[in-house]
C-alpha cells in the first residue's frame, strides 16, 4: 500500500477557511465604501446622463410604434373600403343576373309585373310615429279596461 505524503491537518484547513471568508468579507466592505464614494461624487452626473438617454430612445420608440400605427390603420381603412366596393358589386351584379334571368324565364303569360332595380331605404322616423300611436293607444286601452274591472267590482 502506498504511503499518502498528504497528511490532513485539521486546524490548517479551519483557519485557512476562516482567513478566506474573512477576505471575502473586507472585499465586500470595501467595495461598498467605494461604491458609496463613487455615488456620492460621480454617480449624479452619470445617472442624469442614463436618463436622457433613455428618454431620447423612448421617445424614438413611441415615434416609431405611432407611425407604424397609424400606417397600419390607414391600410386597413383602404383594404375595408376595396373590400366594401367589391362586395357591393359583386351583389349588384348576381342581383342584376337574377333580374335578366327570371325576365327571360318567365312566362309571357303572367301579368307583366317590373322587379325592383334598387329600392331606395325609407326613413325610419316615418315608421315609429305609427308604432308610438299604437303604443299609446293600448295604454289607453289598458286604462280602460282596468277602469271597468274596478267598476264592476264596486258595484
Amino acid at each position: 500500500m502506498l504511503k499518502s505524503t498528504l497528511t490532513l491537518q485539521p486546524n490548517r484547513l479551519g483557519e485557512a477557511a476562516i482567513n478566506a471568508s474573512r477576505q471575502v468579507w473586507l472585499a465586500s466592505l470595501g467595495a461598498a465604501v467605494v461604491t458609496r464614494d463613487w455615488v456620492q461624487t460621480e454617480a449624479g452626473g452619470t445617472f442624469k446622463a442614463l436618463v436622457r438617454e433613455g428618454s431620447v430612445v423612448e421617445s424614438q420608440a413611441v415615434r416609431f410604434v405611432g407611425d407604424r400605427l397609424e400606417t397600419s390603420i390607414s391600410l386597413a381603412n383602404t383594404v375595408w373600403k376595396q373590400t366594401r366596393r367589391t362586395v357591393e358589386s359583386t351583389v349588384k351584379q348576381a342581383a342584376d343576373a337574377a333580374v335578366t334571368f327570371a325576365q327571360q324565364v318567365l312566362p309571357r303569360s303572367l301579368p307583366a309585373f317590373e322587379l325592383p332595380m334598387m329600392a331606395k331605404p325609407r326613413k325610419i322616423a316615418r315608421k315609429a310615429k305609427p308604432a308610438k300611436r299604437a303604443v299609446k293607444a293600448t295604454k289607453a286601452a289598458g286604462k280602460t279596461k282596468r277602469a271597468r274591472k274596478s267598476a264592476t267590482k264596486r258595484g
